[in-house]
């Protein structure tokens, strides 16, 4: 148990610790993340941690995921945020292909809008990829604010660290240009995004770290696939220059055609499959263990995908 959340299992893990999905004792279910117990103690660790719930609660979105409960301060600090059923964007291209255009469109103004909200509390996300964005049946909702800061904030980052995700960051980000750093770098990842939503492939390659980088500061993006009522809105976000990308809120209304309101038709059939039968195994949950956090995982213990699918 974690305050109120029963853990009834692993979803992943990263940097930072380890993702379980939880379940109040009204059932509602939260993705958990805690800390690495050997981190806690860490001051720079825990200043990180509470950075990221900080700037989490100050989104306030519809297709962002709510933060539903946090400790800081705990000897093993967590947060809870709402639980999403549905794949990433990178695993639902990854497994069924690139969208179709309107999917794109509907995709595009949902994030748009959530970085809106983002930029409007004074934060940047940095990180926004195809692995933070999660498909629900009624739309996209942005997740991870584990790297966002406020506009303006160095603190906690060295000058020379290239922070985000290599193919989906802007050059400034690439060159580690701190102070210019701002909003305009997670509408260029936007369009990297949607570039890869519409493709199925990122816009500047993939391979080593450094050419990814280099293509990144100087290279045109390969937008070759993208279809014509998206290229203009894709190469203004792509702009080198972060003073012509257009703000999340233009964004959002160059390509917003309706909004989802509950149905999946905005969702390809295969993926509305996906996220019904992640759903479906969400009733199997009264039968699962608890797992109970800081303890080693057996070594057969399932991953995200093989858990929700």
């Amino acid at each position: 148990m974690i305050a109120g959340y029963r853990l009834l299992g692993r979803l992943g893990a990263g940097g930072m610790g380890v993702v379980y999905l939880g379940r109040t004792d009204n059932g509602e279910l939260a993705a958990v993340k805690v800390t690495h117990a050997d981190q806690a103690d860490q001051p720079d660790f825990r200043a990180r941690f509470r950075r990221e719930v900080e700037a989490a609660r100050r989104v306030v979105s519809p297709w962002a995921v709510p933060v539903t409960g946090a400790d800081p301060d705990a000897p093993e600090p967590w947060m809870a945020t709402a639980f999403v059923p549905g794949p990433s964007l990178g695993e639902a291209v990854a497994a069924h292909g690139p969208l179709p255009e309107r999917s794109v469109r509907v995709l595009g103004a949902a994030v748009a809008r959530a970085l809106a909200a983002v930029h409007a509390a004074g934060l940047v996300h940095r990180d926004v990829k195809p692995g933070n964005v999660l498909l629900a049946v009624d739309g996209p909702r942005l997740i991870d604010f584990g790297i966002a800061r406020a506009t303006g904030e160095t603190a906690l980052t060295a000058t020379d660290m290239v922070v985000g995700t290599p193919g989906f960051l802007a050059p400034e980000q690439a060159e580690a240009r701190v102070d210019a750093i701002g909003p305009a770098a997670d509408v260029f990842a936007l369009g990297c995004l949607l570039a890869y939503a519409a493709t199925g492939r990122p816009p500047f390659g993939t391979g080593a770290v450094d050419a990814l980088m280099y293509r990144t500061v100087h290279d045109e993006p390969d937008l070759g696939g993208v279809p014509d009522g998206l290229l203009d809105l894709l190469r203004a976000c792509l702009a080198k220059d972060p003073a012509v990308r257009p703000a999340a809120e233009r964004v959002a209304a160059g390509l917003v055609e309706d909004t989802p309101g509950g149905a999946a038709d905005w969702l390809p059939a295969p993926v509305v499959r996906t996220i019904a039968e992640r759903s479906a195994r969400m009733l199997a949950l009264p039968e699962i263990d608890a797992t109970t956090a800081g303890l080693a995982p057996a070594a057969t213990a399932p991953s995200r995908r093989r858990f929700l699918t």
